[in-house]
């Protein structure tokens, strides 16, 4: 899985699965930019991993297009673009307020799409394109109506990209974590009781009894753009401990 002479942009990199395989991929010879929100925390990261870090509010496509600017005055061309920005935010049905829909659609699913788009003139043929989905996109977890929408819309998107690009022989796939040790639930508000007792829940249902490290998700990312994937397009990868094909285990 050498990737010498391969740049990456990684956006959401400053933490978690992001940070990880920004990691990752640099210990296997890519350049690497990652891109977040918030500027202490990707200069932060940035300089941890000794990259290069860019501010970049994916929900916002002028921001993307600036984005995509500051990439090409770097590398020029891409060969891998990994879509991990990302926010998750609980909600009932039938108390779906508009701002929570727009902005979990915004990010997971329009950020995602319109990052794609963006960096596409950039991708150097024979590129690999990696979208962070979830195993909610094809569960039916409680709380999680709008999230897993998003995941399920951004799946279906990268089937159909994945089709549309083989002719410039682009892969495209996605990779669908179960739970996995990362921030983004610590972000949501919930009390730290509350997120305490869902995550203990949560991990009883999994076969294998623990969480995800954001390590497992970047073994799987390096291997997927790697040549050694070469024959892998249009694929879901499901990395959750067991617990998409054992429900009910627990």
């Amino acid at each position: 899985m050498n990737l010498e002479g391969k740049k990456a942009v990684i956006t959401g990199g400053n933490s978690g699965i992001g940070f990880a395989t920004a990691a990752r991929l640099k210990e296997r010879g890519a350049e690497v930019i990652i891109t977040g929100r918030s500027e202490d925390r990707i200069n932060s990261a940035a300089n941890e991993l000794g990259v290069k870090g860019v501010i970049a509010d994916v929900s916002s496509v002028e921001a993307i297009d600036s984005l995509v600017s500051q990439v090409q005055e770097t590398f020029e061309k891409i060969d891998i673009l990994f879509v991990n920005a990302g926010i998750f935010a609980p909600g009932e049905v039938g108390n779906i307020l508009e701002p929570e829909f727009d902005k979990q659609m915004g990010i997971n699913f329009k950020g995602a799409v319109f990052t794609i788009e963006k960096f596409l003139p950039l991708m150097n043929e024979g590129g690999s394109i990696i979208s962070l989905s979830s195993v909610n996109a094809n569960a039916g977890m409680s709380n999680t109506s709008i999230y897993s929408a998003s995941k399920a819309a951004l799946n279906a998107y990268t089937r159909v990209a994945a089709t549309e690009l083989a002719g410039r022989k682009i892969r495209v796939n996605s990779v669908n974590p179960g739970p996995v040790s990362t921030p983004i639930f610590s972000k949501t508000g919930m009390p730290e009781e509350q997120l305490n007792s869902f995550a203990e829940a949560m991990q009883e249902r999994v076969p294998l009894k623990r969480f995800g490290e954001p390590g497992d998700i970047a073994n799987l990312i390096a291997f997927l753009v790697s040549d050694e994937a070469s024959f892998i397009t249009g694929a879901e990868y499901n990395i959750d401990g067991g617990i998409n094909i054992n429900p009910l285990v627990g």
